[in-house]
């Protein structure tokens, strides 16, 4: 493997010189940095980018920490995310925490070990305080769908209380009283603030909250079908089902027609994220727009805006979710 000294001795220039084209230093004169580009060219030289970023204290590369890296909701936010920094010649690093406390953080001492310029985190298990002593060293990072009061300036958030409100005023304001609701792990601030949301709803239309009609899941498809079984299965009468995100919508739908519900004329449904395939499926899902790709999109901007002084479009913290109305819901008489 050729060496720098080699691409210095051919090139007929000092290590210097060698060092001033790789970092892309403008005090190198053109008919210098195309005899260095050519010897490196002709010995197959690769520079070693490790050594680049500990010698430039940057290493051109982003941390990722998501809950997963499977299902329709985090392609789109990682896609945005990749699409800024490769348009922006960095490269990002992925890794998973599972929403489990020890793997987030192992996730993000491994991105730090890595040299990571700065961190994006969708993180749920790790504490605010650790969040807190972390933002005190020396690696920045901006927080998605987490909120702390104290790091407030680098929290992306969307506004979950306005979405489960919106989405159980949609049912409410169809005609729909007995409402069975499948929530997230309740552990978790959004899913917390999805119910909240939706008892809101039922008090401003004078409707007390039905814990009979409550299920916990942990928003895979597959809590959404146990859901809405269990609900049914207990003899109580609900004319509507909503869920806290897609994914159990399609669970539970999966879980009314083998019940032998028909859609909606017997049952209806709304979801929450609005992701790709919501629009495709039968009949086609109600559900909250949650802009994920934006919101990555901002994390990314951040970045650029606080680590790599690029100026971007004006920072947003806090993102809005609205309705998307298809054909999974139906006008319930009075």
């Amino acid at each position: 493997m050729a060496t720098i000294y080699e691409v210095s001795k051919l090139a007929g220039v000092s290590l210097a010189t060698v060092s001033r084209v790789m970092n892309n230093n403008a005090n190198v004169s053109d008919a210098t940095r195309k005899k260095v580009t050519a010897a490196m060219s002709e010995l197959g030289y690769r520079p070693n980018s490790i050594a680049q970023s500990l010698a430039s204290n940057c290493s051109n590369s982003v941390g990722l920490l998501v809950s997963e890296l499977q299902g329709p909701f985090y392609g789109p936010m990682m896609s945005g995310i990749e699409n800024i920094f490769r348009n922006q010649g960095k490269h990002v690093i992925i890794a998973a925490g599972h929403s489990d406390e020890e793997r987030e953080k192992q996730g993000i001492e491994f991105l730090i070990s890595r040299n990571c310029d700065g961190l994006i985190l969708h993180v749920e298990a790790v504490s605010d305080d650790y969040l807190i002593k972390l933002s005190k060293g020396r690696v920045p990072f901006v927080l998605i769908n987490r909120f702390i009061p104290e790091l407030s300036d680098r929290c992306i958030i969307l506004n979950n209380i306005k979405g489960g409100y919106l989405a159980a005023k949609h049912v409410l304001e169809q005609g729909h009283k007995n409402i069975a609701y499948i929530s997230g792990p309740l552990w978790k601030k959004d899913a917390q603030d999805r119910l909240a949301g939706h008892k809101q709803a039922l008090a401003e239309f004078n409707l007390s909250f039905d814990e009979q009609l409550l299920y916990q899941g942990d928003f895979m498809e597959t809590s959404g079908f146990e859901g809405l079984k269990t609900i049914y299965q207990q003899g109580v009468s609900f004319s509507a089902v909503i869920c806290a995100n897609d994914e159990m919508a399609t669970g539970a739908i999966a879980s009314a027609r083998e019940l032998g519900l028909a859609l909606p004329e017997q049952l209806s449904v709304m979801g929450y994220d609005n992701v790709f395939f919501t629009r495709h499926i039968y009949p086609p899902l109600s559900t909250i727009n949650y802009p994920i790709n934006e919101m990555g999109q901002m994390a990314a901007n951040w970045i650029l805006n606080h680590v790599y002084q690029k100026q971007t479009e004006p920072l947003q913290t806090m993102f809005e979710p609205s309705l998307v109305a298809r054909q999974s819901i139906k006008h319930c008489p009075q």
